[in-house]
């Protein structure tokens, strides 16, 4: 798991850590059930506070992004399809209305645009 910390981010560190852990999740390079690093680890490795990194391993559970086996350490949940199907969805709401406001800035048609997205959606990846 490669995590990469800005110091000038604006994004407190454990915020950023939040979201590259997602992230990995998200894009499956995190399997269901897979042991993350131990809170020490990923704290030596990133150089910075084990509170960091704790507090970023709490707030992935609360969201229910991993869970933690006491002596064991903490994995991926492997029950949050929801979770994760939520998060794709927002995130794609958020792409596409960059990509209405764009649309509308140059003047494209609603039918213009949809013409576009199908094209796009059709298009074997």
């Amino acid at each position: 798991m490669n995590i990469i910390i800005s110091q000038t981010s604006g994004k407190p560190i454990y915020m950023q850590i939040i979201e590259q852990i997602k992230e990995n999740i998200l894009k499956n390079e995190l399997k269901p059930n897979q042991m993350l690093p131990s809170m020490r680890l990923l704290a030596k490795d990133l150089r910075v506070s084990l509170i960091t990194t704790k507090r970023a391993y709490e707030e992935l559970e609360r969201q229910g992004y991993i869970y933690t086996v006491t002596g064991k350490g903490s994995f991926v949940f492997a029950e949050n399809k929801q979770t994760i199907l939520n998060e794709q969805i927002s995130q794609i709401k958020s792409e596409l209305e960059n990509i209405v406001f764009r649309a509308k800035l140059n003047k494209l048609s609603l039918s213009e645009l949809t013409n576009l997205l199908d094209e796009l959606y059709n298009k074997e990846i």
